[in-house]
Order: C-alpha cells, then sequence, then structure tokens
C-alpha cells in the first residue's frame, strides 16, 4: 500500500508539473490529489492487499489497470459537476496515463526483489504443518523446491501419537523435524516463531483441527489448509453456504467443450500467422540441418497426445546418425526422458537449436494439422506413457487435453530429464485451471525462459 501510495502521489505530482499551465487557470490542480485515496480505494476494493502466497506481476497488471482506469474515470466524473474547472477531461487523463505506468512498474520491482530475496537470501515465513502423510511431506518438498512462495518449514506436528509397536514415521526431509503432536501446539508455535500454519489430510477430529485454528489465529499465523478431493480444486472453485454450512463449488472443466474448440481455433490461427512471419528463419534452419549432415531434415517421433491417439512429432534433426560404436543409454530411475540421452551426436547446429528450443519449431506443423495445441503437456513416447502410467499417480489424466509446443511444467523449469512426477502435478494443475489468459501467460513465460537459456 505504502508503494502504491507514492505511485499515486507521484502520478498526480508528475501531471501537474506536466500541464502547468493549465492548472493555474482554475482550482483543478488541487482536486486532482482525490486520486490518491480513490486509487487505494479501488485496489483495495479489488483485494489487491491480500497477502498471497506469490506474487505473480502477470496475475496483478489486469486489476492494477483496471483500479486506475476506475479511478481515473471517478475523479473525472466528480470534476466535471463543477463547471468552472477548465478542461478537467486533459488533467484526468495525464493523471490516468501516468499512473497506467508508474503504478504497475513500481509493483513488478516489488515483486522482482520480494523474489530475490525469496530465492537468494531466504526471507521466507517459518511455517509449521499439521501432519504426517505422503501429502505433509509433498506440501514441504514444494516448500524447499519453491522458495519463491514464501514458505519456509521448520517443523511437523502430527496428529497423534503412534501407537505402541507403530514404526517411526520416516524421515523424507531430516532438517525438518517431528516437533510433537497437537497437544503441543501453542508450545511449539512460540518455540518455533512460527507465522504460517498448513493442515494436511490427518486423522484428528474436526474438533481438534477446530482448537488448533483458532489458536493459530489467536498467535496471529496464517492457516492453510489442504482440502480432501484436492486433485479437481482449481483457481475458479468458490465456496457457497447452506445455511451456516460451507459449500464448495467446483467448476466443470471440460477438455471437449466449446471453450477448448475456441482455444484450439485460435491457435491454428496463431500459428499460421507465426509461421508466415517466421518462415526466413524457418527455411534458413531447414538449410542448415540438410547441409549439417546425412540424413532427413525432419526427426519424426512416435509421441501420445489426447486420449491417447499416436502422431508423429516433429523436430528439426539435431543429431547425426548412430554409429556402432555408440554405448547404449539407460534412463535414470525417476526421471523423464528427454534431452541428451547416451552419447552425445548433436552437430554444431544442433547444439544451438537445442540450447534455443529452435528445433520444436516444426511442431508448428502439428499444430495447423490438430495433432498438437500451442499451450498443452509436452507429449511422451508411447513405451514410456504405458510404464508412466503404471508408476506415477494421475499421470494418464494428462491426456485429456491436446499435447502443447510449451505448458506450465516447461515454465517452470521441468524440462529435460525431470522428475516425470512433478510434470504430472503441473500439468494436471494447468487441465483443472485452463483459461485462455492462463495459455497468454505460459507463451509469454516461454519467451523469457527461452532468452534466458539463449543469455546463458
Amino acid at each position: 500500500m505504502i508503494l502504491d501510495l507514492a505511485a499515486a502521489i507521484a502520478s498526480v505530482a508528475l501531471a501537474e508539473w506536466w500541464g502547468a499551465d493549465v492548472a493555474s487557470q482554475s482550482d483543478i490542480g488541487g482536486l486532482l490529489w482525490l486520486f490518491v485515496p480513490l486509487l487505494l480505494l479501488m485496489l483495495a476494493a479489488a483485494s489487491m492487499y491480500r497477502r498471497p502466497l506469490r506474487r505473480n506481476f502477470l496475475d496483478e497488471i489486469g486489476p492494477v489497470e483496471t483500479a486506475v482506469a476506475l479511478a481515473a474515470l471517478v475523479l473525472l466524473s466528480w470534476l466535471l459537476l463543477d463547471p468552472e474547472n477548465v478542461r478537467p477531461g486533459a488533467a484526468v487523463i495525464r493523471v490516468w496515463v501516468l499512473a497506467t505506468v508508474l503504478v504497475p512498474t513500481v509493483r513488478m520491482a516489488r515483486v522482482l526483489i520480494q523474489r530475490y530475496l525469496r530465492n537468494h537470501l531466504g526471507s521466507a515465513s517459518p511455517t509449521l504443518v499439521v501432519g504426517d502423510d505422503r501429502y505433509a511431506h509433498q506440501l514441504i518438498t514444494r516448500m524447499i523446491e519453491l522458495p519463491e512462495y514464501g514458505l519456509r518449514p521448520v517443523g511437523i506436528v502430527a496428529s497423534a501419537d503412534s501407537g505402541d509397536g507403530d514404526a517411526p514415521p520416516p524421515r523424507l526431509h531430516p532438517n525438518v523435524p517431528h516437533l510433537g503432536t497437537l497437544s503441543d501446539f501453542p508450545a511449539v508455535a512460540a518455540a518455533t516463531r512460527a507465522e504460517d500454519l498448513i493442515l494436511s489430510q490427518c486423522d484428528a477430529s474436526d474438533d481438534e483441527l477446530v482448537t488448533i485454528i483458532r489458536s493459530a489465529h489467536a498467535l496471529g499465523m496464517r492457516v492453510w489448509v489442504l482440502p480432501r478431493v484436492h486433485d479437481v480444486i482449481g483457481a475458479h472453485a468458490r465456496i457457497e453456504h447452506l445455511g451456516g454450512l460451507p459449500l464448495l463449488v467446483l467448476p466443470k472443466v471440460n477438455p471437449r467443450g466449446w471453450q477448448f474448440a475456441v482455444k484450439h481455433a485460435l491457435g491454428r490461427v496463431i500459428t499460421a500467422f507465426g509461421l508466415l512471419l517466421i518462415s526466413p528463419l524457418f527455411l534458413g534452419l531447414a538449410l542448415l540441418v540438410r547441409l549439417s549432415s546425412p540424413g532427413p531434415i525432419f526427426f519424426r517421433q512416435k509421441r501420445v497426445g489426447r486420449d491417447g491417439v499416436v502422431f508423429d512429432c516433429l523436430k528439426f534433426r539435431s543429431m547425426r546418425p548412430p554409429s556402432e560404436s555408440d554405448a547404449a543409454f539407460e534412463l535414470t530411475e525417476g526421471a523423464a526422458p528427454g534431452g541428451v540421452e547416451g552419447v552425445d551426436r548433436r552437430t554444431r547446429i544442433g547444439k544451438i537449436m537445442r540450447q534455443t528450443s529452435l528445433d520444436e519449431l516444426p511442431q508448428l506443423l502439428n499444430v495447423l494439422r490438430g495433432d498438437m495445441s500451442l499451450v498443452g503437456p509436452r507429449p511422451e513416447r508411447p513405451e514410456f506413457v504405458e510404464l508412466f502410467e503404471m508408476q506415477i499417480r494421475r499421470y494418464g489424466e494428462r491426456h485429456r487435453v491436446k499435447a502443447g509446443l510449451t505448458g506450465w511444467a516447461q515454465v517452470h523449469g521441468l524440462r529435460g530429464q525431470t522428475s516425470i512426477a512433478d510434470r504430472a502435478e503441473w500439468d494436471n494443475y494447468y487441465i483443472e485451471n485452463w483459461s485462455l489468459w492462463l495459455d497468454v501467460k505460459i507463451l509469454f513465460l516461454t519467451v523469457l525462459a527461452v532468452l534466458k537459456r539463449a543469455e546463458d
């Protein structure tokens, strides 16, 4: 709020300096300062001061720009009530233009600084986790892997003492100790100075959990609850009340509905236009591949798409043909296939294309043919799909939608030989929370990721 206040004050001050000759002819200059409280009220009404787990500038820019526009509109309406004001529209437009730039810029700077502090300096809230099931350990793993969310696990509070003869819980996270049971919670919270509490799915009674939540709130802690059937709870879920009983409403996700039909049609139009724009680059790479080594221009590989349908996934060939001296390759357990497998047979142009993801460009042809979409889960080879469906929870649910050139998992760093279980988690999140705006955001983040790798 302080940063928004500073940006709003700067916007009005610069607007007065910009139109000093007009402001001197009336009292409009003083009235322009009403924009500052109006903007803060609009941002508060849009819940822009609610503390989220992770600040994302792309998610904030829409509500912020809407609040700026509404504040300017209300201010203009107020000024028009006084006929003595000289050109109020021009003055308000100056404020609006400046605030449209300054407020998002300040917020983006805050996001970048906060993310740097969390990722590199460990600036995060100490967090307790109630429960000792696999979901609790998955939550702890995500907190450790994703420090930008601002949660630092400091301990586990078990729902009950283990019975006689029961084996102690596995120490999946040695640096996150077990600190007692629910009865010990007040002392544990005080000793760890925890600021956040996450309730996993544990066997404690509702009364016990309500008592813990009340105690946490009394200590000023934020409380997060992992709900049951969380696999189907997306960002668009909402809470309704039947009398005093809360009901969680789960919007339907229909990969065969009209929304996805619009997504695929729009994707083909964008792809056709994009291919036309990059045709010189496309043809140039095709020529370089042909000259680099014997073999075809395109590398075709069987991949699994929507509903398990197998199709030929296209890439620019980046490797020379194998020779008898090349050693066999074995996939690391738990990792996804991809990257450079076995002996490095990449050509010179192949190395450049792999580093910049230019070898993926022929998959635009797959999009035009309808085999793939611009955004979606990355397709896998049939032999690995059969194996992963037996080993990885919810892996097969990725095939509810068309495969994509890029996806939610890839823009979070899960590409190449990375965990396939993590990919399945992120891909299913994408499906449950799909929107056209999410696709736009993924495409934007993909461009940033490619540019970053190019700089490296």
